[in-house]
């Protein structure tokens, strides 16, 4: 299948999350996290709700992203970076820290880690493990492990120039709120897409990774990443 080229933040909101719960506040702090990863209790992921690009040949490739909830005096933050725009896989887009598998990985988690702190030089011994969310297979053939974890100032970050544009942080409050979660769809003559979107507005400054101003408008969550986001959600309001 012939992949089509759209820009995503010109199409349609189909639907949105109006309609369901926001979590509590009290359930986004650190210890709540902590509480309700220890319970393993029953809930049900979103299902994808996008078609694959494509038919992929055998396994998909195995990957990891860490989910970096940090610890604010204003509330837990999310932690996320757009991807530099040469990039083969998801160039541009907003995505957490993360990529392949390496074999000298021992599991998700040191994928995860390690990702991190090659990408945004966050160092692991800042970053408390409570779980991971389940694997999330992407259209572009990637089985993805959302590695969530505790972020504890004070850090420093160095961005990856060469792999990442821009590092930004928004209220974990704000993407638990289902009427932020937008299902936009786009149609063509092969068929149809439809993802979630999350758009949040930017600051009115913040760095990039070469330390120029990047000012004004919406950074667009959305594909892959909205999706875990939204099975965070779904976690959370269990």
């Amino acid at each position: 299948m012939i992949r089509p080229v759209f820009e995503p933040e010109t199409l349609p909101v189909a639907a949105t999350g109006a309609d369901l719960p926001s979590v509590a506040a009290g359930l986004l702090t650190p210890d709540a996290l902590r509480a309700r990863f220890e319970q393993r209790l029953a809930w049900t992921p979103e299902p994808i709700i996008e078609v694959p690009w494509r038919n992929t040949q055998g396994d998909p490739r195995v990957a990891a992203v860490l989910v970096p909830l940090v610890i604010r005096d204003t509330g837990l933050t999310v932690l996320l970076t757009q991807r530099a725009d040469h990039l083969n896989d998801h160039a541009g887009q907003v995505s957490f820290p993360g990529g392949r598998h390496e074999p000298f990985d021992a599991d998700a988690t040191a994928t995860a880690l390690r990702e991190a702190q090659e990408e945004v030089g966050l160092d692991p011994s800042r970053v408390e493990i409570l779980g991971a969310l389940p694997d999330y297979l992407t259209g572009t053939g990637f089985c993805v492990t959302p590695v969530i974890g505790l972020v504890h100032p004070p850090f420093t970050l160095k961005a990856d120039a060469l792999e990442v544009a821009e590092v930004f942080e928004v209220p974990l409050s704000f993407l638990m709120n289902p009427a932020h979660h937008e299902e936009r769809v786009f149609r063509w003559e092969g068929g149809e897409r439809r993802f979630f979107a999350m758009p949040y507005p930017r600051a009115a400054s913040v760095a990039s990774a070469d330390g120029e101003p990047q000012m004004g408008g919406y950074h667009f969550i959305w594909g892959a990443t909205a999706a875990m986001l939204r099975n965070f959600y779904r976690f959370l309001a269990a």
